[in-house]
């Protein structure tokens, strides 16, 4: 298993997983898959890019099987503060330790970006395991978004976590 930032070079590949992750997991994205379908590849590669974001990126046998991405702020008074969002494994990968991995490489990139003192992320009420997975890691809730996203069949409420660095 090797861990690693990503970069232009792994664009495709990166879109391709995110296609995946819209399909898998609906909920857990603000992203509708039809809009992320519509969005230019080379949208992508721009993000990939961002002097404000990080994307980390999980392979297996070669193949790009899980991600993660940190997004500082850039208004100056919000500075010190990034948010952890698009967090993915594929469902064949899943209970391996890959998520534990990517928010391990996620960190140490944290810890080092001068200033940077707070990670946010906001995660679906529903979703109990990506909840485990964030307080084990040491976020902690601090509040709840009520009917932050709706689908066509119902609303999502999501569980406002931080952690300190």
């Amino acid at each position: 298993m090797e861990i690693r930032k990503l970069d232009v070079t792994d664009t495709q590949a990166y879109y391709d997983l995110r296609i995946e992750a819209l399909r898998d997991s609906p909920d857990s994205f603000t992203t509708r898959l039809e809009d992320a379908i519509r969005r230019p590849v080379e949208k992508t590669a721009e993000n990939l890019a961002l002097e404000n974001a990080a994307t980390f990126g999980a392979f297996a046998d070669g193949a790009l099987c899980g991600n993660v991405t940190l997004v500082r702020n850039r208004t100056p008074k919000l500075n010190h503060r990034a948010s952890v969002v698009a967090v993915y494994v594929t469902p064949g990968q899943r209970g391996n330790g890959i998520a534990w991995r990517l928010m391990q490489e996620l960190f140490r990139f944290a810890e080092n970006w001068e200033g940077l003192e707070r990670l946010d992320l906001m995660v679906a009420s529903e979703n109990l395991p990506a909840i485990a997975l964030y307080e084990g890691l040491g976020f902690e809730k601090y509040g709840t978004e009520i009917k932050s996203m709706k689908t066509p069949e119902k609303y999502i409420d999501e569980n406002l976590m931080v952690k300190f660095i």
